[in-house]
């Protein structure tokens, strides 16, 4: 297999390499920084695509491709004022016009665009930050919403329709025979069992037609949305292979989940684990300020529910993953995708006791966003 700096070569083969480094806390893809010295892009984005997420990454790249030249076209030239900017991701083609690579031992490789002077992050800090998360995700959504869902591929079948994961859950229990062997596992389990009713809300919606497929970004947590190193505005999204045809709040519930939780999603102080509904009420207002316009009822009137059940999907992926030996998420150490599905749990279970002051803090947004379309 190819080492790095011959994989970089592979794409940019007149290009000075002066450092290649770790980037990011993703869990599926590997990924590093690329540094160059003179004339071009200062820096660009290598990544090994996981294939055994991604088992046909020709496809990933054909959604990123038709992504970013529409958005490109929408976006326009660069902007005047650095409170207007924003960046997508593209990517970059190796001499002969491919955009992937595929090495001798079977690694596929890519390399992306780098968002310059702009930092991600894991942890929600301030209101302000919690509405530029907010307006990062709604400004995606209105700039894709005139994208034909029709003219993308499904990269991953399933992703983000909570009652498959339940299944699959359901189809592991059965065929290990599983009795839980810790407090941990125990706790799991009966959560689900308490709450396996009302997952399949969303896909009732959808068949319902009370609900449509749009594009989502698919994983848009936090430490996804990239901020301005200088303004602290946000300027785009990063990790787009999850982009696909989807419904609106599996993408709002995953967002807020990943903002409204202290600890972050990783798991990690259980005992901190809690859903704060102001930072919900920030991440929300700055998302209807690009987006409430363009919300239809069913989705402001499901938008709660959403949120609850985006991290009880999260949480069975991470037991089901564990359960199965983690071949799904990295893990760092044993028993760390059981640690992250606690997490999830608590986390859903304080989505739920304060399912009546989120439904509140909808209705609120809702009425001044419809009084103040333009805030």
């Amino acid at each position: 297999m190819s080492g790095k700096p011959d994989i970089v070569r592979i794409f940019f083969p007149e290009r000075i390499q002066k450092k290649i480094t770790p980037l990011g806390s993703g869990k599926i893809n590997d990924t590093w920084l690329v540094e160059f010295a003179g004339g071009g892009p200062a820096q660009a984005v290598l990544q090994r695509i996981n294939t055994r997420v991604f088992r046909q990454p020709e496809k990933i790249m054909a959604n990123l491709r038709n992504l970013s030249r529409h958005l490109e076209k929408d976006i326009g030239p660069e902007p005047d004022h650095d409170a207007d900017r924003w960046q997508t991701v593209t990517p970059y083609l190796t001499p002969g016009g491919q955009d992937l690579y595929r090495d001798g031992g079977g690694g596929v490789w890519r390399m992306l665009s780098f968002i310059d002077h702009a930092s991600s992050f894991e942890r929600v800090e301030g209101d302000g930050q919690a509405r530029e998360v907010g307006r990062a995700l709604g400004k995606f959504h209105r700039l894709t919403i005139d994208l034909d869902p029709a003219e993308f591929f499904d990269t991953l079948p399933g992703f983000h329709v909570t009652p498959q994961y339940l299944n699959r859950y359901d189809q592991i229990v059965t065929a290990l025979k599983f009795i839980p062997g810790s407090a941990e596992e125990e706790f799991c389990a009966e959560f689900i069992e308490k709450n396996r009713t009302g997952v399949t809300v969303l896909e009732d919606a959808f068949t319902e037609g009370r609900l449509k497929r749009r594009i989502i970004h698919g994983d848009p947590k936090v430490s996804n949305i990239m901020l301005a190193d200088d303004t602290g505005k946000a300027v785009g999204l990063v990790d787009l292979d999850t982009v696909k045809p989807g419904l609106l709040l599996y993408d709002l519930g995953d967002c807020f989940r990943s903002c409204c939780n202290p600890v972050g999603g990783g798991g990690g102080d259980l005992d901190s684990v809690r859903f704060d509904i102001e930072v919900f009420r920030s991440v929300l207002t700055g998302y209807l300020g690009e987006m409430g316009a363009y919300l239809a009822d069913p989705e402001y009137d499901l938008l709660s529910r959403a949120t609850g059940l985006i991290s009880f999907e999260l949480g069975l992926r991470y037991f089901t993953d564990h359960l199965e030996g983690d071949h799904y998420f990295r893990v760092d150490a044993p028993g760390q995708n059981l640690n992250r599905a606690v997490g999830q749990f608590l986390l859903a279970a304080d989505i739920l006791r304060q399912d009546g002051e989120l439904r509140d803090a909808v209705n609120s947004c809702r009425k001044f966003q419809r009084i103040h379309p333009s805030f």
